[in-house]
């Protein structure tokens, strides 16, 4: 296995871009490997990691189509759908409470007339 290169922090050659970088141009890396790692140095713990990916490699990012933009919007609404009173919440369902806020925090007339 041969070793990556590896850069310091910001000085990494033009051709190199991490995934969100290529993102932001609309490129995907295109199942290529990765080309090399950016570290980035801190005190008394090991550094940070980028990893990079050949710019002239990456390939365009796929369109969304309507079948995945349906998919979408259901995976979206299944977040706001509270699993105890099964109602749809107006807001992502926070993973820590695992229900709506109502319903983890029942008043004294309890969830149902407060969802």
């Amino acid at each position: 296995m041969a070793t990556l290169p590896v850069f310091r922090w910001h000085l990494a050659p033009d051709g190199y871009a991490t995934r969100r970088q290529l993102r932001a141009r609309d490129l995907r890396p295109g199942g290529q490997d990765v080309a090399a790692q950016l570290e980035r140095p801190r005190r008394r713990r090991p550094p940070l990691v980028a990893y990079l990916y050949r710019v002239d490699l990456a390939l365009p990012v796929r369109p969304m189509t309507p079948a995945r933009w349906a998919a979408l919007a259901r995976a979206n609404a299944a977040r706001r759908r509270c699993p105890e009173c099964r109602r749809d919440a107006g807001y992502v369902i926070p993973a820590s409470l695992g229900m709506c806020v109502p319903c983890a925090y029942p008043g004294p007339d309890g969830p149902e007339g407060s969802c």
